[in-house]
C-alpha cells in the first residue's frame, strides 16, 4: 500500500475489511479470503467517496448500483455492508456460509440487504450490471425533465480475471460499448492469479486492448493506491459516452506473509497461524477475532448520514417533480412498482376461430403490439432474430445511444448477455424487460435463466421455433430436451400455448408472474385457432391446464393431453376415437407449473384419478410426462434428435400423428 496516499485512518478502515474477511472465512472453514484482501483498498475508496447509497433504504430507487461480479469474494461485500450500516449485524459475518444466515457463500439478491444481484457463476454479474445501466439510461431518457434528474445514478462493479475469461463478459462488453453506456464503471481486480495458479497458464491477452476494441474507456492503476483509485473513478465518471474499465493491479491475499500473490490465497482459509502473522504484518494490534475498531466503524458509518441526505434530497426533488409533472410522476411510480393496468383483459387481442390459423409466434407479435401500447414500461428485443421471433414494437423506436428512450432492443447474436442484461433490467426496476431467441438457443442463455429462477427475478424470454415443427433447418435447430430441462428449473414458469388465444393469456400469466422468469415457447408453423365457449375459454390458460374438448359422458373413456402445437393432434385423435365409439377428453396443458398450483378439486376435475387411460403428446422429450399420464398411461414424444425435412413429414415419420395417438388410446382401454 502506498503510504504517501493513505492516511492512518484509511489504512485502519481497509485493514478492518481485510481482517473481517479473513476471520469469517476461517470461522466457516471455507471461502475466498484472497480477493477481499486484495480489493479492499479500491472498494474502500469507491464505497466511502463515490457510491451513492442509503443503508436505511437499501431499495431506494436512485441509488448507485454495486455489483460484485466476482461473487466468490462475498466477504468483501458483506464487510462493507456491515460497516456502512446496513442491516447486516456482525453476528451474520460470524455465521458466514452457515445454515440460516444472510451471508451465503456467494451473494444472493433479496436475501441480504444491499446485495443488488446474485453472483458467483463468473461473468453473470458483469452482464447483469450492463442491464442495470441500460435500464438507468432508458428511464433517464423517459422521465428526466429540466431541473429534475429523477433517474441519475451509476452502476459500479468489481470484476475478476475469471469474469473476463467467461464468454458472457465478452458478449456483454461488446454490447455495452456499442450502446455507449457511460454510467457503467467496472473495477477489474487484476491480481494475475486464478485457482490453478498464475493467470499466465491460460490468460495472456491484453485485457485493456480488448476493452478498447469494444469501445470502452480504460485506465490502468495501482489498485492499492487510494489517490490513483479516486482519480480513476473521477475520470471514468467524466466519460459519458463510453463504459469504463479501471484495471487495478492488485495483490491477492494482500498482507499475508506466505500466501500473498499465490493461488493458495484464492479459495481456502489462510489458517489460524497465517492469520496471526498477517494481522501482525498489517500492524493490526488487536488479537480478538472480528474486531472492529471504533474509529474505523465511526468513519464507515458516515455513510448513513450521507445516505440519508442524498435520499432526502431525491425525495424532496421528486415531491416537486410530482407537482410540476404530475402525470409523468404517476407513470414513473407505476413503472417502478411494476404495476400492471387494472383493465389488462380489455386489451388482450381476441382471435377468431380459424382452421388454418396462425403460428403462435405471430400471434405473440400481435399481443406484444397491444401490450406495448398499453404497458409503458414494457421494453425488449431479440438476439438478432426480431423478424423471426415477431418481437418488434411498432412506433416505439430503437433503444440505442441516440435514443435511450426507445423500446426495441437489438441485443445482437448474444443470447447469454441478453439473458443477463434482461435480469439486470428487471432488478433495476422501472421496466418490464423481455428477450427473444429460438428455443434451441436457451442453451446459450441458460445460466442467466437459472440466476433469474434462483433469485426470483421476473425476467421474460420469448422462445420461438419450439420444436421439430421448424422443419428443414434440421436437428441442430430442433429442440428436443429443452422443455423438460427448463421445466426442471425451480421458480421458472414455462408457457407453451396451443393457439393464438392461449398466447394472449400466456402473456398475461407471464407478466403477472413475479417469482422468477417466465419463458414462452412458441411455434414457427401455423396452428388452428380453436372454437371457444365459456366452458373452454382461453382464459383457462392461466390455470395451466384445462378441458379444451370434453367427453359426452361424465367420465371419459380416455384423456388425451398435450401442449402447444401438439394439442391439435389430440383434437384430431378425439375425432378418430369418436368414430370408434370411444369417448375422449382433450386437455390442453400450456403450463405444468400453473396447473400444479391449482386446488386439488380443480385438478381432479380436469384429470380425474379414476381415469387411468391417458395419452400425452408433445414434440419433445417425454421426460416428466409420467406425472400427468400416470404409470398406466402413455407419453408420445421424441426421445432422439430430429431431422431435416418438411415439418409435416417429420411429424409423420416420428409417429406424432392423430392416428398414432388414437391407436395408443385404444390399446389402453381394450
Amino acid at each position: 500500500m502506498s503510504q504517501t496516499t493513505t492516511s492512518s485512518l484509511d489504512e485502519l478502515c481497509v485493514n478492518t475489511i481485510r481482517t473481517l474477511s479473513m476471520d469469517a472465512v476461517q470461522a466457516a472453514e471455507s471461502g475466498h479470503p484472497g480477493m477481499p484482501m486484495g480489493m479492499a483498498d479500491a472498494a474502500y475508496v469507491l464505497w466511502t467517496k463515490f457510491l451513492k447509497h442509503d443503508p436505511a433504504h437499501p431499495d431506494w430507487y436512485n441509488r448507485d448500483r454495486f455489483v460484485l461480479s466476482a461473487g466468490h469474494g462475498s466477504m468483501l461485500l458483506y464487510s462493507l455492508l456491515h460497516l456502512t450500516g446496513y442491516d447486516v449485524p456482525l453476528e451474520e459475518l460470524k455465521n458466514f456460509r452457515q445454515w440460516g444466515s444472510i451471508t451465503p457463500g456467494h451473494p444472493e439478491v433479496h436475501l441480504t440487504p444491499g446485495v443488488e444481484t446474485t453472483t458467483g457463476p463468473l461473468g453473470q454479474g458483469f452482464g447483469t450490471g450492463v442491464g442495470m445501466a441500460m435500464a438507468e439510461a432508458h428511464l433517464a431518457a423517459k422521465f428526466n425533465k429540466e431541473g429534475y434528474d429523477i433517474t441519475n445514478h451509476f452502476t459500479y462493479g468489481i470484476v475478476s480475471d475469471g469474469d473476463l475469461m467467461e464468454g458472457v463478459s465478452q458478449e456483454a462488453a461488446s454490447m455495452a460499448g456499442h450502446m455507449k453506456l457511460g454510467k457503467l464503471i467496472y473495477l477489474y481486480d487484476d491480481n494475475e492469479i486464478s485457482i490453478d495458479g498464475s493467470t499466465d497458464l491460460a490468460f495472456t491477452e491484453d485485457v485493456e486492448k480488448r476493452f478498447k476494441a469494444n469501445k470502452w474507456h480504460t485506465i490502468k492503476i495501482d489498485g492499492h493506491d487510494h489517490a490513483a483509485v479516486e482519480e480513476a473513478i473521477k475520470e471514468a465518471q467524466s466519460v459519458t459516452d463510453k463504459p469504463s474499465l479501471i484495471c487495478c493491479r492488485t495483490h491477492i491475499g494482500f498482507g499475508s506473509p506466505n500466501k500473498q500473490d499465490k493461488s493458495a490465497a484464492h479459495g481456502a482459509p489462510l489458517g489460524e497461524e497465517e492469520i496471526v502473522k498477517t494481522k501482525e504484518n498489517l500492524g493490526w494490534e488487536n488479537k480478538e477475532k472480528f474486531h472492529v475498531p471504533e474509529d474505523a466503524l465511526n468513519h464507515f458509518r458516515k455513510a448513513k448520514e450521507q445516505g440519508a441526505k442524498a435520499y432526502k434530497e431525491w425525495t424532496d426533488s421528486f415531491a416537486e417533480f410530482e407537482k410540476v409533472h404530475s402525470e409523468e410522476a404517476k407513470a414513473f411510480k407505476l413503472a417502478v412498482e411494476r404495476q400492471l393496468p387494472d383493465d389488462f383483459e380489455s386489451f388482450l387481442p381476441v382471435f377468431e376461430p380459424d382452421e388454418k390459423g396462425v403460428a403462435t409466434r405471430k400471434a405473440s407479435g400481435t399481443v406484444i403490439q397491444s401490450l406495448a401500447a398499453n404497458i409503458p414500461q414494457l421494453i425488449g428485443g431479440s438476439a438478432d432474430l426480431t423478424g423471426s421471433t415477431k418481437t418488434w414494437m411498432d412506433d416505439f423506436g430503437i433503444f440505442d445511444s441516440s435514443n435511450y428512450g426507445g423500446k426495441n432492443i437489438h441485443f445482437g447474436v448474444r443470447e447469454h448477455a441478453m439473458g443477463a442484461a434482461v435480469n439486470g433490467m428487471a432488478l433495476h426496476k422501472g421496466v418490464i424487460p423481455f428477450g427473444a431467441t429460438f428455443l434451441i438457443f436457451s442453451d446459450y442463455c441458460r445460466p442467466a435463466l437459472r440466476i433469474a429462477a434462483l433469485s426470483h427475478i421476473p425476467s421474460i424470454v420469448v422462445f420461438t421455433h419450439d420444436s421439430i415443427g421448424l422443419g428443414e433447418d434440421g436437428p441442430t435447430h430442433q429442440p428436443i430436451e429443452h422443455l423438460a430441462s427448463l421445466r426442471a428449473m425451480p421458480n421458472a414458469l414455462i408457457l407453451r400455448p396451443a393457439d393464438a388465444n392461449e398466447v394472449a393469456w400466456a402473456w398475461k400469466a407471464a407478466l403477472e408472474h413475479t417469482d422468477g422468469p417466465s419463458l414462452l415457447a412458441l411455434t414457427r408453423q401455423s396452428l388452428p385457432i380453436f372454437e371457444r365457449t365459456d366452458a373452454n375459454s382461453a382464459q383457462n390458460t392461466t390455470k395451466g391446464a384445462y378441458i379444451l374438448a370434453d367427453s359426452e359422458k361424465d367420465q371419459p373413456d380416455v384423456i388425451l393431453m398435450g401442449s402447444g402445437s401438439e394439442v391439435q393432434i389430440a383434437m384430431e385423435a378425439k375425432s378418430l376415437l369418436n368414430e370408434e365409439g370411444i369417448d375422449a377428453r382433450v386437455v390442453s396443458m400450456p403450463s405444468w407449473e400453473l396447473f400444479r398450483k391449482q386446488e386439488d378439486a380443480y385438478k381432479q376435475k380436469v384429470l380425474p384419478k379414476e381415469v387411468t387411460a391417458r395419452v400425452s403428446v408433445e414434440a419433445a422429450a417425454t421426460f416428466g410426462w409420467q406425472e400427468w399420464v400416470g404409470h398406466e398411461g402413455t407419453a408420445l414424444g421424441i426421445n432422439h434428435f430430429g431431422a431435416s425435412a418438411p415439418y409435416k413429414k417429420i411429424f409423420e415419420e416420428f409417429g406424432l400423428t392423430p392416428e398414432r395417438m388414437a391407436e395408443e388410446a385404444q390399446k389402453l382401454i381394450s
